[in-house]
């Protein structure tokens, strides 16, 4: 399977259609306002995976921001918290409507604490899937060919795992909590971009 690197943005018009979209970011950090967004990664269910390694800090990427904010196109993560909170802050643009299967696994997948996306791939499409590029660096000026395999693998899986991760919560009656926490994803973001990122607003303390 072929990989696309874009330089700045995505090419006008390269989605359309779609109507749900597997998307992944990478980031000099984990820390949001002091690491900057530096590499935004999509696959389309039926289509190949493209890299969009953007332009700091500028961020000028008017067909990205149209394809997050498209509410006729289901944006598909893992831990989608912190990418949208990413996109919130640097790209100015609330992401929705969204699915995360991190979520999705936290509620069918109650046997195990294992959720992270190498896991969660193993056990539902029966894929091994390298983390060995997650720490490297995201804002160099050129992406190795690594670097560009390992963005792609964290997208190229997510519709399948959906389709998994949707039967199970349709069997365990938990379809509509799941709609119901995709929803309030975009909100808990901007929570994380104000400064509530290490608070839980809902516990008692």
């Amino acid at each position: 399977m072929a990989v696309h690197l874009h330089q700045g943005d995505l090419p006008a018009g390269l989605f359309d259609g779609a109507t749900s979209v597997a998307i992944d970011s990478e980031t000099m950090g984990l820390r949001l306002g002091r690491d900057p967004l530096c590499v935004v990664q999509l696959q389309s269910r039926d289509g190949e995976p493209h890299v969009v390694q953007l332009r700091r800090p500028q961020y000028d990427c008017p067909n990205l921001k149209a394809l997050l904010a498209d509410p006729k196109v289901l944006k598909i993560f893992h831990f989608g918290r912190f990418d949208i909170a990413m996109f919130q802050l640097h790209l100015g643009v609330v992401t929705t409507p969204v699915y995360c299967t991190k979520i999705a696994s936290k509620l069918v997948r109650t046997y195990t604490d294992r959720h992270g996306l190498k896991d969660v791939t193993r056990e539902l499409v029966g894929q091994d899937i390298s983390k060995a590029q997650q720490s490297s660096d995201w804002g160099a000026a050129t992406l190795s060919p690594e670097q560009i395999a390992y963005a792609a693998t964290d997208v190229i899986n997510l519709h399948a795992i959906k389709d998994r991760l949707d039967a199970m919560l349709a069997r365990e009656g938990r379809t509509a909590l799941a709609q119901a926490c995709f929803d309030f994803l975009p909100h808990r973001a901007a929570l994380d971009v104000a400064g509530w990122d290490e608070v839980d607003i809902f516990a008692h303390a």
